[in-house]
């Protein structure tokens, strides 16, 4: 009745149905708000070519007209092109297992992948409130190049949140910075060479690094040591703290600074090899290249005890989502109702008005997984596995135990469709990269690459550069 009157309604029932008020009036209200300008935005994308498509925080493409209706997906899909990537590049080296490592200017991103598939979210905070939608597991830090070191009132020294950002940036950088950031450090300890220079900043200032670390009181060797601090924990979070041995476990290092620190975390961390992929500084794009097309669909269970019939909601749930990967999928006459479900009488009108002999359940290359979120009765948080026969191991890993004979509760069913991109981001045009062996700082148009001693560099697969110790 309100969409009817002009108005802008956005739904909880719609954009996220499933347990948790709270969360759900949450996600609504973010999607509301930032709607308008998204509309405009994404519809405009829209008009410049045949297919548009919108990335996601879950890691796939959605046509920009329903990114356009729910902007709350779009959140955190920055992040999510360079998870994916990772994945990618980590297992074509030989690492299906990894922990991804993005840091940038002002921030650092880590998700952990496993069997070359990233780690997935039912929710994710942003700004400090919850958004109850699909999203990769990326857990984000205010650690960046250009975070500001500084003695706090207690005498210690921090580093970040705060950022120098772009402008006017690290100090070295020569754009009017005064304060002294954790690339100052870098410059000073000599991961980054006193001679190098960059696209947009030239040749780097190390004396004007130099003298914003001593007018704050700080050592380059100390800002590094809290920041690297910081990175851990935030590595040992998406590892250590959801049951998984990082020992076991590779670091894809990417983003502009992410190379300069990840020797230093895979040891502190006793992780084996580090993976640095071509094209490092822009990495998060690459990734969106080779995204696929995604669908991913919800439905609440309304009787968690009762596990009648979840199967076959699980293989309802799954031709559901096949029928809307289909329906998006440019060239594919799938109509959907106004309810989004399969509208078959328009499908067929559609099929007979192109003269093509399509069916509903199209056969494409496409990959539906379906997943359960469980828990033991009277917990209030559930786990996704891929079964319910697979919830106590999965509660073993994440909380150090198992209860048999507990009941187990499903509380939703999930099914994400995918069809692959045609560009695969390990099969991209890559730069040849040479063997280093430590100390050497690798510097490249995007980012640098410190590798410390005891280590060495070789090239890898897709031009990657794999670091290993060397004693």
């Amino acid at each position: 009745e309100l969409a009817g009157r002009g108005l802008d309604v956005t739904a909880s029932s719609a954009l996220s149905p499933e347990l948790r008020e709270y969360e759900r009036l949450v996600t609504a209200v973010i999607n509301a708000y930032v709607r308008p300008a998204c509309r405009a935005y994404l519809r405009g994308l829209a008009g410049t070519a045949r297919s548009v498509f919108a990335m996601t925080s879950a890691g796939g493409l959605v046509p920009a007209d329903d990114a356009a209706e729910r902007p709350a997906a779009l959140l955190l899909s920055g992040p999510a092109g360079g998870v994916l990537a990772g994945a990618a590049i980590a297992a074509a080296n030989g690492f299906p297992d990894a922990i991804t490592f993005d840091m940038g200017g002002t921030s650092t991103d880590v998700c952990l992948v496993r069997g070359g598939r990233p780690e997935p979210a039912a929710e994710r905070q942003v700004a400090g409130f919850p958004v109850r939608l699909p999203a990769l597991d990326v857990h984000t830090i205010g650690a960046g190049g250009g975070s500001i070191a500084s003695i706090d009132d207690g005498g210690a020294l921090q580093v970040g949140p705060r950022s120098a950002g772009a402008r006017p940036g690290p100090a070295c950088y020569g754009h009017g910075g005064t304060q002294p950031t954790v690339t100052d450090a870098n410059l000073v300890a000599g991961h980054i060479p006193a001679d190098a220079t960059f696209p947009g900043i030239g040749r780097l200032d190390l004396d004007a690094a130099r003298a914003a670390l001593a007018a704050a009181g700080v050592d380059a060797a100390g800002v590094l040591a809290v920041v690297d601090t910081s990175m851990e924990e935030a590595l040992r979070a998406v590892s250590v703290e959801q049951g998984v041995d990082p020992r076991g476990l590779a670091l894809v290092a990417f983003g502009g600074a992410g190379p300069l620190h990840a020797c230093a975390l895979a040891d502190a961390l006793a992780m084996p090899a580090v993976v640095v992929p071509p094209r490092a500084g822009v990495f998060s794009a690459v990734g969106i290249l080779g995204a696929p097309l995604q669908v991913d669909l919800v439905l609440s269970w309304p009787t968690p005890l009762d596990h009648t019939d979840l199967d076959a909601a699980r293989v309802r749930l799954a031709d559901e989502a096949r029928a809307r990967l289909a329906a998006m999928t440019p060239g594919e006459p799938v109509a959907l109702d106004d309810s989004g479900a399969v509208d078959v009488e328009s499908t067929v009108e559609a099929e007979a008005e192109a003269e093509v002999e399509v069916e509903v359940d199209v056969d494409v290359d496409v990959d539906v997984e379906t997943t359960v979120d469980c828990r033991y009765a009277g917990q209030s948080h559930a786990l996704r596995v891929p079964a319910v026969a697979a919830f106590g191991a999965a509660h073993a890993r994440h909380n150090g135990y198992e209860r048999p004979g507990t009941p187990v509760e499903v509380v939703a069913v999930r099914a994400t469709a995918r069809q692959p991109a045609p560009i695969d981001p390990a099969g991209l045009p890559a730069p040849t990269r040479s063997s280093a062996e430590g100390p050497a700082v690798i510097a490249e148009a995007d980012c640098t690459i410190w590798v410390p001693e005891g280590w060495r560099a070789d090239p890898g697969v897709a031009g990657a550069l794999v670091l290993r110790r060397t004693t």
